[in-house]
């Protein structure tokens, strides 16, 4: 058994960095989010140097975020449709793209508030779309053992470059203008450009043709809706986001009103942040292995409310930094716990999706909030401001009162293909909508039991492709029961019956472990329109045209 405080061991935090592929890839993305913090630190300083409405001073923030809350579910679909290693180098060639143009305008000095706005607009648009594709790569670089890991070392990229980026961000503003920052962060994006071009990514072909976009993005909705988990950590991950962003967005103001520094002490009090999310990073697996996630949540809550108070009260910057270090721990672990709640919770096939849905909450909720905090904070002031938030924080535990963070250990492996269902009508892929129906016969005794299952089944096939489900009970035999549900096209439907997880495969057969009597369960599954969905030559006996789709004489065991 491995040792968790090994860190190089299976349970170790570093424990990812063995392979090659993700340690070359995650150091290139440690560069560039370090340039990303540069830029961050030149964008909000020079907004500071522009203008004296704080208003303007958030909106950094909310226009480097707002582009995930609104590409993130397209960004996601995108990410599952094609190959995720070409997704992510067209998403830094955007970035790439509104960072040098970011960089010859300052050259020219011709930036304004509403133009930094813009293309920092532009720059997180490249980024958005960029994230559910790196994200949900990270299960094709590591084994599945290893992905919390991996998951918890890519947050610590991100909060090793705020540790020291934005000192040097300062620095470099201080000394040689933003300008500087903003070409120093275009040239180090190209250090992942590379990186992920030397990635000789394996995919396993699918066996059905990809989904076009648009039905993929409602096969992402569906599925988060119908995941009670995911839809927990995403309502918890978006009230966070929206309370806590204060800290983030009301820094550069801290700096200037409470502390009244310049940009080298902006630069210090978001690296004394990066440091303490370093060092929450670093215990995250400590903090998982003790605590249940609700009760690690609730006391990051609480341990960030504290901070962001004395962060409001303090005038002297060593508090304030030693506060921010706090902030910075807790925020760090809650946002890694948030992340490999989604990230285990979600099948292969819809795992960008739900990263892209996952991005859309947390962005959204620290993007909307960055935009209210700056409009508080105009009219009350900074102080009051961070006050608001920390009461609100240490309020936010209550969520779990009725949104109880899921208790995950372990990700739901894919199950097995099935076999193609028995086929004597001809079919094309746009064949349907097709009716299915299953047939039990359960004892009136297990009726309550049986039922109780059915709901979570219920769940799994709508979160699958589903859609139109119902359970009936037979009034003249009662023990005969009829699950039903509906497929737009014959080929969603075949996506539909190879989508299932080990734990859902587990469910259906649960569900037909209550089935007695000498036949099994019955399957049938229908044509709704026979003649409106085929073309003219489809209707002679036995003739199948599925152009292409998988073989269609297998005969299917008990899974529908």
């Amino acid at each position: 058994m491995s040792d968790p405080s090994n860190p190089l061991g299976a349970d170790g935090v570093l424990a990812s960095l063995q392979y090659p592929t993700f340690r070359r890839i995650w150091l290139a993305s440690l560069l560039s989010n370090l340039g990303m913090l540069i830029q961050g630190v030149g964008a909000a300083w020079s907004m500071t140097q522009m203008t004296s409405s704080a208003d303007k001073v958030a909106l950094v923030q909310t226009a480097l975020l707002l582009p995930v809350v609104l590409i993130s579910i397209p960004a996601g679909a995108i990410a599952d449709m094609h190959d995720r290693r070409i997704v992510a180098l067209v998403s830094l060639g955007i970035t790439l793209a509104g960072a040098t143009a970011l960089t010859t305008l300052a050259w020219l000095d011709l930036v304004t508030p509403n133009l930094l706005l813009v293309l920092c607009f532009a720059v997180g648009t490249g980024m958005a779309l960029m994230g559910p594709a790196w994200q949900s790569s990270v299960s094709e670089q590591v084994p599945a053992e290893a992905l919390p890991s991996a998951v918890v070392l890519n947050g610590i990229s991100y909060n090793i470059a705020r540790s020291i980026g934005p000192a040097i961000g300062g620095i470099v503003v201080a000394t040689a203008g933003a300008m500087a920052a903003f070409a120093l962060n275009a040239l180090l994006y190209l250090p992942l450009m590379v990186a992920l071009f030397l990635w000789k990514r394996i995919s396993e072909p699918s066996r059905l043709p990809p989904e076009k976009l648009s039905r993929a993005i409602v096969s992402g909705v569906r599925y988060v809706s119908n995941s009670p988990s995911i839809k927990i950590v995403l309502t918890r991950s978006m009230v966070t986001g929206v309370i806590g962003g204060a800290i983030i967005a009301l820094m550069p103001l801290v700096a200037r009103d409470l502390l009244h520094g310049g940009a080298q002490t902006y630069g210090i009090m978001l690296s004394a942040f990066g440091l303490g999310a370093v060092i929450g990073a670093l215990n995250i697996t400590e903090v998982r292995k003790r605590m249940s996630g609700e009760a690690a949540i609730r006391a990051c809550m609480l341990a960030m409310g504290g901070a962001i108070a004395a962060v409001a009260l303090s005038r002297e910057p060593a508090l304030t930094a030693a506060a921010m270090i706090v902030a910075g721990a807790v925020w760090m672990m809650a946002w890694a716990l948030f992340s490999i709640g989604v990230q285990l919770s979600s099948p292969r096939w819809v795992a960008g999706r739900s990263l892209a849905a996952y991005q859309a909450a947390a962005s959204g909720g620290i993007a909307v909030g960055s935009w209210a905090w700056g409009r508080l904070t105009d009219a009350a002031g900074v102080q009051i401001g961070l006050l608001v938030s920390a009461a609100l924080m240490l309020l936010s535990p209550l969520l779990g009162l009725w949104f109880r963070m899921p208790p995950i250990s372990a990700r739901d492996e894919d199950a097995e293909a099935l076999a193609d269902p028995e086929v004597r009508l001809a079919l094309s892929g746009r064949s349907g909508p097709l009716v299915v129906e299953i047939e039990y016969r359960v004892p009136q005794e297990n009726a309550r039991a049986f039922h109780n299952v059915m709901q979570d089944v219920q769940r799994s096939r709508q979160r699958n492709g589903a859609y139109g489900w119902s359970i009936a009970r037979d009034i003249a035999d009662p023990e005969l029961w009829t699950e039903r549900f509906h497929c737009p096209t014959w080929l969603d439907y075949l996506r539909q019956r190879n989508r299932s997880t080990q734990s859902e495969r587990a469910l259906d057969a649960q569900a037909a472990d209550f089935h007695v009597g000498p036949a099994p369960v019955g399957v049938r599954r229908m044509l709704e329109r026979p003649f409106g969905s085929v073309g003219r030559k489809e209707d002679a006996p036995g003739r199948a045209t599925n152009k292409g789709l998988p073989g269609d004489c297998k005969r299917a065991g008990r899974h529908s």
